[in-house]
């Protein structure tokens, strides 16, 4: 983050604002809602100002900046339209390690000022870091139409039962579960209609009936998809941002980890060639532990839970042991892939069917149907084959499959750093030795792969930059 999205507490302290034209008075109704002090320090000033200054709304100094106006300053704002007296202002506040904003040029700031949603006293705030406040008014407006006005009452009812809930659910986690149900229930919908006493009246009733609780939690098996978060399904993010704990794989992309609760606690089991971080009999007893413990636990994985993701194993282990469990689908990395690599897994006219399969070698062997998987006029997608890439090419031909057949290799596929490797089963081992491709790596093979180039419509950026997709991984570079 180029800032740290922080609130600062405003309330009877003074604020500078030096400027007085129409983006000083913007910023000077930001500071009145906040209860702030204000004086502005300009030779003149526009008629918002002069109204504000007349209301006794706000301290007027009628002449250029000086280096005393700083003096009782708590946060500065600079909205003069001289860079050379913004560049002054932003100077002299620092020395004096005071918060500093001038208007539309984030380089001279240590803070900037976000386009807001009002709900208090709920407050949302976006930000794009200065790079283009259009860009975050324009998501501002869209979740405007999301956040129903009646929040502001709704979080004023809670303040108001806080310490009543508080008394009666000493573990913070009961607290959490009652909280999360109360505000998506029939009371939230009361205040919402503006049916408050009801709204009251509901509370306190839920708040009398429910218990403390200490049995059972539950997993929930989620897919995280291939790698770009915004592939992720809407069950799946409401699950992940309920979570107590979150067990995760290696191939969990970063931006989709970071979409889970803030204060959940996160436990890597990861598996890599070689080394374990747990084996898998230990990640099965780990979520049953945990659910036991009464912790409702997100088992996050890269891909879909139920293909060569182990899914199946989990559950079993689960349903043994009475815990309750859900569990989400997710685009695969073979349909995902293909799709961001422009490579349809099915064609009239090169493929009618598709298989896919795990390449991942065990004794030094890949155990597979071979005679099957050279069947002609069908696309054969290999999970985990990069390792055993010469024996999958070498198996192939055995079979009959022609040298010439296309095949594509792709490199942590529907993330920014995508890359993909086309070739022919003749040509493929010289490319793989000349690019050097790294795991997680998917293997493609069929007919379909020749309209690799021509269907092609995802471009990764010539300089990666963590955005909307991201490298996948536990952590981002």
């Amino acid at each position: 983050m180029d800032f740290f999205p922080i609130f600062l507490d405003v309330k009877n302290r003074t604020s500078l604002v030096v400027g007085g034209g129409d983006v000083a008075a913007r910023k000077v109704t930001l500071l009145l809602k906040a209860q702030g002090k204000i004086h502005v320090v300009s030779p003149t000033l526009c008629a918002d100002l002069q109204a504000s200054l007349d209301k006794g709304l706000i301290t007027h100094t009628a002449r250029e900046f000086q280096s005393t106006d700083l003096d009782d300053a708590y946060l500065v704002i600079a909205a003069t339209n001289d860079p050379a007296v913004n560049r002054q202002v932003s100077e002299q506040a620092r020395d004096r390690h005071l918060p500093v904003n001038v208007v539309d040029q984030p380089e001279l700031c240590t803070f900037i000022t976000p386009s807001i949603i009002d709900r208090s006293p709920v407050v949302a705030a976006i930000s794009t870091g200065g790079a283009s406040p259009v860009l975050a008014r324009i998501i501002r407006s869209r979740l405007e139409t999301l956040i129903p006005a009646g929040y502001g009452r709704l979080a004023e009812l809670a303040n108001r039962f806080r310490d009543r809930v508080k008394a009666r659910f000493q573990d913070p986690k009961d607290r959490r579960l009652f909280w999360e149900k109360i505000l998506q229930s029939g009371v939230a919908e009361r205040v919402f209609s503006g049916h408050i006493e009801e709204a009251y009246i509901s509370m306190q009733r839920a708040l009398d009936s429910t218990e403390p609780g200490d049995g059972m939690g539950e997993v929930y098996l989620v897919g995280g998809g291939p790698g770009d978060p915004d592939l992720l399904t809407f069950r799946a993010l409401r699950l992940m941002q309920q979570a107590d704990v979150v067990v995760y794989d290696r191939l969990v992309a970063a931006p989709v980890l970071e979409m889970t609760r803030r204060d959940a606690e996160r436990i890597y089991v990861g598996k890599e060639r070689d080394h374990h971080a747990m084996r898998q009999e230990e990640i099965n007893q780990l979520l049953v532990d945990l659910a036991k413990k009464g912790k409702r636990v997100v088992r996050l994985k890269g891909g879909d839970p139920f293909i060569f993701g182990r899914g199946g194993e989990e559950i079993d282990t689960l349903s043994a042991e009475g815990v309750p469990f859900q569990v989400v689908p997710a685009i695969t990395a073979a349909s995902g892939c293909a799709a961001y690599s422009g490579i349809p897994l099915t064609h009239r006219d090169y493929a009618q069917s598709v298989t896919f399969v795990t390449g991942h070698l065990k004794d030094g062997s890949i155990n597979l149907n071979w005679g099957q998987l050279a069947q002609p006029h069908q696309t054969v997608v290999f999970y985990m084959g990069l390792v055993g890439l010469p024996v999958i090419i070498e198996k192939l031909i055995e079979h009959g499959v022609s040298p010439e057949m296309p095949i594509a290799l792709i490199q942590q596929g529907t993330t920014e750093k995508q890359k993909v490797f086309t070739g022919t089963l003749a040509s493929i081992q010289a490319i793989v030795e000349r690019e050097q491709p790294k795991p997680p790596t998917l293997i493609i093979v069929g007919e379909v792969v020749q309209l690799q180039e021509k269907l092609s419509w995802y471009k990764t950026p010539e300089v990666p930059r963590r955005g909307a997709t991201s490298p996948i991984g536990p952590t981002a570079d």
